[in-house]
């Protein structure tokens, strides 16, 4: 792959090979990032998982970065009132299902009680493709309407390994101060040792990295 003159000349600003700790890990990736936007800052995270093995789960961050999100909820009229109060900024039932089954998206995440999940589900092919399909181990699927939704609003995120046992997850901006930078990756790193599958053999975690959007990766100790 090749790459600009500027990603050639953030290379030379340190040493590749450097395995940093995670506050002196977040506070290069800073020094590195030339992009005239305020860029994201990425922790990615490789895993030794078998075929058979998976890690998901989700987290609250300590430092949001993002603009509010537009929470979407599919529950029944007795319910409404409770998702309107908590914050979601779109209520209903079958006819936000078929709004959304017109291939209307502008919401960044979907709630869903149980008992809406039957006719939710209709809607696999359109929310499972942008990954906006309420899923009880996310905890988007449940009745208590009002937790679920405080918690999204407070900056809960999902990570989740992929088929090659990578999980990537977007942690930050670089305009953040490198300490909060540094706090959300060790939330996210604990967390997934904590979902470790008790049969996993070895080393766990294979590496892990941070890196802004346009910038080289930065090599991070894993502090056990």
């Amino acid at each position: 792959m090749k790459h600009g003159k500027k990603y050639l000349e953030s290379l030379k600003k340190y040493d590749p090979a450097a395995v940093l700790d995670i506050k002196n890990a977040a506070a290069t990736v800073k020094t590195l990032a030339f992009a005239k936007f305020d860029e994201t800052v990425e922790l990615s995270v490789k895993l030794e998982l078998k075929k058979s093995q998976s890690v998901r789960d989700t987290v609250v961050l300590p430092h949001q970065f993002r603009g509010e999100k537009k929470i979407l909820v599919f529950c029944k009229a007795e319910k409404e009132k409770e998702a309107q109060d908590a914050g979601a900024a779109f209520v209903g039932a079958e006819d936000l299902i078929e709004k959304v089954k017109g291939g209307w998206l502008d919401f960044d995440v979907a709630v869903a009680t149980p008992d809406m999940m039957k006719d939710v589900g209709k809607l696999g092919m359109v929310l499972g493709r942008k990954g906006l399909m309420p899923n009880p181990k996310t905890g988007t699927v449940t009745f208590d309407l009002k937790s679920a939704i405080n918690e999204l609003r407070k900056g809960r995120v999902e990570f989740r390994a992929d088929k090659t046992g990578v999980i990537h997850l977007a942690i930050g901006k670089v305009s953040m101060d490198a300490e909060k930078i540094a706090e959300n990756a060790g939330i996210i790193i604990t967390e997934i040792k904590r979902k470790r599958p008790p049969d996993a053999k070895g080393d766990f975690i294979q590496s892990i990295s941070l890196a802004s959007t346009m910038s080289p990766g930065v090599r991070v100790k894993d502090e056990a």
